[in-house]
């Protein structure tokens, strides 16, 4: 909806990865290097890791965007805790390959044969395994063996990994060793530092037509950096809702005493969960919300059978669409914070394990 008042083409803070959004930070730049490095080679594993909402998935569709379609096959495989017997039908099927009633050893000849059939015309197969620090070693371990299927010492599959931090301790394990020899290239995303979060901020924005306005002020972007920590994802969650709250209130200009409102929102929504701290570990203060105007205050609010307050306008619905989405963020993320700590917890057991 704000898109119309502030004259922007197209929304500028989406969650879905769209390469027409690369940005490329430091970081970035040095993970988009090792990807090409390792596709240039055309063999082995090319490991990226990164925390949640670092732009790991962003970064490799950006590279599958820039390559020829007519010399690359490629598939995203977004894993969950697949056992190695489910991996490789899942492997097969985001190739097309049907493998129903098939016995294993029959899906693995038919997945070499797609191989031999790719390579014979002029194809590379590429594979994209997506939340890899899901997978059980046995599994990790059941891509390394794809990986042997050659054709005059030429590799014939060439995969990509993409995980968050609990991922790297799986690759270390001792029993790993195979599969760290066949890395290629290694590199780990970190959030944005103050600087280049003001930067990709602009860079969205510019690319939907922004022209100053609204305005955002230096304190502005100092106060969404402490806030967001400089994390692609939260950035985006967080713009998108100052931009709503902006779009609601009229405003043209937003300083920390708007950002502090949209804090001040965000955080009472969020209430059980632990304050958010920036990378030195302090807790950010919000400056407080901006006043709001007397009629806005007086306004009667309709009351539901629960107590809570009804929408009486179409801008109130559309903040109370937001308000869900924003919820639903929130379970997101601590679905992936107890997903990491279940894979690092089963990564050091095994490790535990193995060691005995």
């Amino acid at each position: 909806m704000y898109e119309e008042f502030y004259d922007l083409t197209a929304q500028p803070f989406q969650l879905s990865p769209d390469p027409r959004f690369y940005f490329g930070s430091r970081s970035h730049k040095r993970a988009m290097s090792y990807l090409k490095y390792g596709l240039n080679q055309g063999e082995g594993f090319v490991v990226i890791t990164g925390g949640v909402g670092t732009g790991k998935t962003t970064l490799m569709k950006n590279l599958f965007d820039e390559l020829g379609r007519d010399e690359y096959i490629a598939a995203q495989l977004v894993t969950t805790n697949l056992q190695e017997n489910d991996l490789l039908r899942v492997v097969s099927g985001a190739f097309g390959l049907s493998t129903e009633e098939l016995s294993k050893a029959e899906v693995l000849a038919q997945f070499e044969n797609f191989l031999h059939h790719s390579d014979r015309e002029g194809k590379r197969v590429l594979l994209v395994v997506d939340e890899a620090q899901n997978l059980p070693m046995t599994s990790v371990e059941e891509i390394r063996m794809l990986s042997n299927f050659q054709i005059e010492n030429r590799p014939l599959l060439q995969t990509f990994l993409l995980g968050q931090e609990e991922f790297r301790p799986v690759i270390q394990a001792p029993q790993m060793e195979q599969l760290r020899q066949r890395i290629i290239a290694s590199c780990h995303l970190v959030p944005l530092d103050e600087l280049e979060t003001r930067a990709y901020i602009e860079h969205r924005l510019k690319l939907v037509g922004w022209e100053q306005d609204p305005e955002i002020t230096d304190q502005a972007y100092q106060s969404i950096f402490r806030f967001t920590q400089g994390i692609p994802r939260k950035i985006n969650v967080f713009c998108d809702r100052l931009f709503l709250y902006g779009y609601l209130e009229e405003l043209h200009c937003f300083d920390s005493e708007v950002v502090g409102a949209v804090v001040s929102e965000l955080q009472e929504e969020t209430a059980h969960q632990k304050p958010v701290q920036n990378a030195q570990g302090s807790v950010f203060h919000d400056p407080g919300p901006s006043a709001r105007s007397e009629e806005q205050t007086q306004k009667p609010v309709l009351q539901g059978s629960a107590g809570y307050s009804m929408p009486q306008t179409n801008a109130d619905l559309t903040e109370l669409q937001k308000r869900i989405v924003d919820v639903e963020y929130v379970i997101e993320e601590l679905e992936d914070t107890f997903q990491r700590k279940m894979g690092l917890l089963k990564a050091v057991v095994n490790t535990m394990k193995n060691g005995t």
